[in-house]
């Protein structure tokens, strides 16, 4: 039994006779970044980054591709699928990026004699601090990686994601400055122990913001920046061809590529204007629900209301709204 003929209208009133085995993902794979396609500006943003080594700041609305785009240079470098991430919070501390520290386990492990009793146990390396922990030789951190830490014994270089740098307090960028400029860290847990980073083995730092709140000009003024533009039609189906491997020129693309550039219009009058993410969910989700590429959406009508959500966030009179409007033209 899949997902898709589950009674998740509850004709039955009973729940499935056994646990149902969900199938993979649609999504699955669907990020991976050798299909990711950079434009060009952002290309020389990045070039100019590897040169001056200093971070790089990408801006642009949500859903555009900038966490992607750390991802996708940190595989283009061979460094792996996966840029080491920090999530900025409205609590982070520039602490934060290197690691985080257990204090209510160890207290407890020191109260109770269970557990570890090393310090070491309890740390847990953050995105900037593995990334110096990785840039210097395993053999000088004897007793201060615990156990899940995975270094790859010489020093290497990583690509370090910061993203959406604007969800942090005010003081949070300038702060960041700071420890990127220095590339080290002490931790008083380890007796005061400091770490700081093989001069060569520099990680590359990119920071993303949504611009939801402006940030310091001197935090602007020591960073390569790079603001991903509104992506146009064709580079919308660009993307629909390289991540879903779908002819872009079938009835069913055309009209999920004009109905979406009508969405992100102002005669929508959406306050979320629907992006590259919401665009691939949707047509998967079409997909999923039997739409097949030489059908019009007028002919399927009921499929495509059913998957508004995934391409419009907003009430549901909104949503039909919209797609009213868009048959009216």
């Amino acid at each position: 039994m899949t997902n898709m003929t589950l009674d998740l209208n509850n004709e039955t009133r009973k729940p499935a006779a056994r646990p149902t085995l969900l199938p993979e993902t649609r999504l699955a794979g669907k990020d991976s970044p050798a299909d990711y396609l950079p434009d060009p500006g952002l290309v020389d943003a990045i070039r100019a980054t590897l040169l001056l080594r200093r971070p790089l700041l990408i801006t642009g609305e949500p859903g555009t591709g900038k966490t992607q785009a750390a991802h996708y240079l940190n595989w283009k470098l061979g460094y792996g699928d996966k840029a080491l991430r920090f999530d900025a919070k409205s609590t982070s501390t520039a602490r934060d990026l290197f690691y985080s520290y257990n204090t209510i386990g160890r207290f407890h492990a020191a109260q109770t004699r269970e557990g570890s009793q090393n310090s070491v146990d309890y740390i847990q390396y953050n995105a900037l601090g593995a990334a110096i922990l990785r840039a210097t030789a395993s053999a000088s951190l004897a007793g201060c990686l615990p156990a899940d830490f995975h270094h790859p014994g010489e020093p290497m270089q990583s690509v370090v994601l910061i993203d959406e740098v604007d969800k942090a307090p005010r003081d949070f960028p300038n702060d960041l400055l700071n420890e990127l400029e220095n590339m080290a860290f002490k931790v008083p847990e380890l007796g005061n122990r400091e770490f700081s980073a093989d001069t060569k083995f520099l990680p590359v730092v990119i920071i993303t913001s949504n611009s939801e709140k402006n940030l310091p000009a001197a935090f602007l003024r020591r960073c390569i920046y790079y603001h991903i533009p509104k992506p146009t039609r064709e580079q919308f189906a660009l993307i629909l061809k390289s991540r879903l491997r779908v002819d872009t020129d079938s009835p069913l693309m055309e009209d999920a590529l004009d109905f979406l550039m009508y969405s992100r219009g102002g005669a929508a009058e959406l306050a979320k204007k629907p992006a590259t993410a919401e665009l691939l969910d949707f047509v998967l989700v079409l997909q999923a629900n039997g739409a097949t590429p030489s059908q019009h959406f007028r002919e399927i009508e009921p499929l495509v209301v059913a998957a508004l959500g995934t391409l419009i966030k907003g009430e549901t009179d909104d949503r039909q709204r919209v797609f009213n409007e868009w048959l009216a033209q």
